[in-house]
């Protein structure tokens, strides 16, 4: 099934899904499964889609130490304040902030 919602709904569903982390799409669905399936049945019926961002990064999100890319380690985090006011200048005067 397909639903063309007009572009003022359209508008609304993607600035809540971005600002709760999902995509419109998953965002519709959630709320039709909410008002129309029974609140019975909490599991998700196996082939159903992620209902959120994280469920859709599961198994793709972890933590890598950076020797594993760069020979003795990278250091991203050291002076990070400083390197972020610096490319927040460099943008203000290149006319892109």
């Amino acid at each position: 099934m397909k639903i063309t919602v007009p572009p003022e709904i359209e508008r609304a569903l993607t600035k809540q899904a971005h600002k709760i982390g999902t995509t419109p799409e998953l965002l519709v669905l959630d709320s039709l499964r909410q008002r129309f399936l029974s609140s019975e049945s909490e599991e998700e019926p196996e082939g159903e889609e992620p209902r959120t961002l994280a469920d859709s990064l599961d198994g793709y999100i972890g933590v890598l130490h950076s020797s594993e890319h760069v020979p003795g380690g990278a250091t991203m985090s050291e002076k990070s304040g400083e390197k972020f006011a610096a490319n927040l200048i460099r943008k203000r005067d290149a006319g892109r902030l």
